[in-house]
């Protein structure tokens, strides 16, 4: 999957905990991506972080990820 689709994916999980409080938000969002995509998908979007578009909670979240070592 492309790693634009990903962030599309990434992103559309963020809109979702949006009413959250951002700490909160950011957990979720990490736990969401650790319970539901695929390791491919995690390797991938944890590769592009750098380079695709991700909203700031979302980008929290997988940076988050990353430096926990999550593959």
């Amino acid at each position: 999957m492309s790693p634009e689709k990903l962030a599309y994916m990434a992103n559309q999980i963020g809109k979702f905990f949006a009413h959250r409080p951002p700490d909160v938000a950011v957990a979720a969002i990490a736990d969401h991506i650790t319970r539901f995509w695929d390791p491919r998908m995690r390797r991938e979007i944890l590769a592009n972080r750098a380079t695709v578009n991700l909203d700031p909670s979302v980008r929290q979240a997988v940076d988050q990820l990353h430096e926990s070592g999550q593959k």
